[in-house]
């Protein structure tokens, strides 16, 4: 793991986070951890294993879009 350090950071927000990570029941340090993967978000690949899971657990549609746009209209009239 890398270390991070943050140089001329402001009063104010060094106590907006203090008071943050109390809420929420931990560090300074586990607050800017969560905060930065919340903002920064999971990487491409992630992602893409994440969809490719979703996609093994759902069957393939065999329905054809065409007929179920034609049926809806249908049955509006």
């Amino acid at each position: 793991m890398a270390t991070l350090t943050v140089r001329n950071f402001d009063d104010a927000l060094a106590r907006r986070l203090s008071v943050r990570a109390a809420k929420n029941g931990v560090s300074r340090e586990e607050e800017v951890r969560r905060i930065l993967a919340a903002v920064l978000g999971p990487e491409d690949a992630e992602i893409w294993a994440a969809l490719d899971a979703a996609r093994a657990r759902t069957r393939p549609q065999k329905t054809d879009s065409t007929d179920l746009v034609r049926q809806d209209r249908d049955s509006r009239r």
